[in-house]
């Protein structure tokens, strides 16, 4: 019975009348800034993890999970090192690569690119280009004068598919004249779109082959890629393949390739993390106020319920069930608002885009071609518990400094 009339009572108040209008609108103001503060955290924090998610995902759906490379440049007797690193269990795929810097022109056009000579079966298994091939077919791929062309680097240079482009390399021919540069002329048979600007822009694939013919590596490679089942497993092989490949080869992981995408974004998301918590911490503070000016303006009505018997308990637990119903009000909506904007965050963007004419996400900025998002039901549990103990802490003082007046003097008070 006790706790129906506590409730009833700290419900009324929150409600509050005409001359207390004051009081109420900072209640509002106080859940509002606890949803905000909770549905901001999560939306971030979601859009955080899918970005982070998303583009090693790509960089590793276009690179290995483990490099290995010589301090020569050139990887001889590749063939009998990729069936030793086969041995090993968790290995899947081992891939030798090489790679170059061209300049591709076409017309009038010149951009410098990233050659990466593959066989055509090594390619077909990295699903993130052969699945994402929007124009042509890998089915020439083979082909000497073969390449691929991301979509974007067609795009800036005017090329499609059956017109050739001319590949020039900086390492060029030793001649009477000096150094030539080499120059082929190459059939653009496929155009791939991964999602990530910098490779959508910046890289063509060819025949593994054709690259070693270009590059003049002989039966040479620049290195091999090793995909693993389970990428962040990559540290703990990598004195297995070291083991494998001798002291003349050097073996690096994912992580240290890319150390500066991996710790950017956790240090990003860390911080983010801090600073978007002080949001709920304002909204906290916002309470206390309120709650402290709902005690001084229910002061004498405190004193008539002490006088009629209502114990210290039942005062502090009316004006803690007023604070935390706002603070549960206020996280539960807010933890509803950032679920539904997180789920449907690219589609907002596409919205917004729209009303304003303006591009709110720059593939050349953000790497990414959409906006990704991914939510954790943890994380979200984090947040909302997060955002619950902080109300129910800043109703405390006030609540206390409730249920500590004088009967008699809260009589007195008006």
């Amino acid at each position: 019975m006790y706790f129906t009339i506590e409730w009833m009572i700290a419900l009324r108040y929150l409600r509050g009348r005409k001359q207390e209008a004051f009081i109420s609108v900072i209640s509002w103001f106080s859940l509002s800034g606890i949803a905000l503060g909770v549905a901001t955290l999560i939306i971030v924090m979601s859009v955080m993890n899918g970005f982070r998610e998303d583009l090693l995902g790509r960089v590793l759906g276009i690179n290995g999970h483990i490099k290995i490379f010589s301090a020569g440049e050139k990887v001889s007797g590749y063939n009998k090192l990729t069936l030793n690193i086969q041995k090993i269990d968790e290995v899947t795929v081992v891939a030798p690569v090489v790679e170059g810097q061209v300049m591709l022109t076409k017309d009038n056009n010149n951009l410098g690119v990233i050659v990466r000579g593959i066989s055509k079966d090594d390619l077909r298994a990295r699903s993130l280009v052969s699945d994402n091939i929007i124009a042509g077919s890998m089915q020439k791929f083979g082909n000497s004068d073969s390449i691929l062309i991301g979509l974007r680097l067609a795009q800036n240079l005017g090329v499609k598919v059956g017109e050739r482009v001319t590949v020039i390399s900086p390492k060029g021919n030793i001649t009477i004249m000096g150094s030539m540069p080499r120059i082929k002329s190459f059939n653009v048979v496929g155009m791939f779109d991964v999602g990530m600007y910098e490779y959508d822009s910046n890289m063509i694939f060819m025949s593994l082959t054709s690259a070693q013919k270009f590059f003049k590596m002989g039966s040479s490679v620049s290195y091999l890629e090793v995909f693993i089942k389970v990428p962040e497993k990559s540290m703990s092989l990598l004195q297995d393949i070291r083991e494998k490949v001798g002291p003349n080869l050097t073996a690096v992981d994912w992580k240290r390739t890319n150390s500066s995408f991996y710790n950017a974004i956790q240090v990003e998301r860390n911080v983010m993390f801090l600073i978007l918590t002080l949001i709920i911490l304002v909204a906290a503070f916002n309470i206390i106020s309120g709650i402290i000016m709902l005690v001084r303006d229910k002061s004498r009505e405190i004193g008539i319920l002490r006088t009629i018997g209502a114990s210290r308990g039942m005062i502090l637990r009316i004006f803690f069930i007023s604070g935390a119903s706002i603070g549960t009000i206020g996280t539960i909506t807010g933890c509803f608002l950032g679920l539904l904007f997180s789920y449907n965050i690219d589609f907002i963007r596409h919205l917004l885009q729209n009303l304003t004419g303006t591009e709110l996400f720059s593939a050349e900025i953000y790497f990414l071609s959409h906006l990704p998002s991914k939510v954790l039901i943890s994380e979200v549990i984090l947040v909302v518990s997060m955002g619950l103990f902080l109300s129910f802490l800043a109703t405390v003082y006030p609540s206390w400094r409730a249920a500590s007046l004088n009967p008699v003097d809260a009589l007195k008070s008006e």
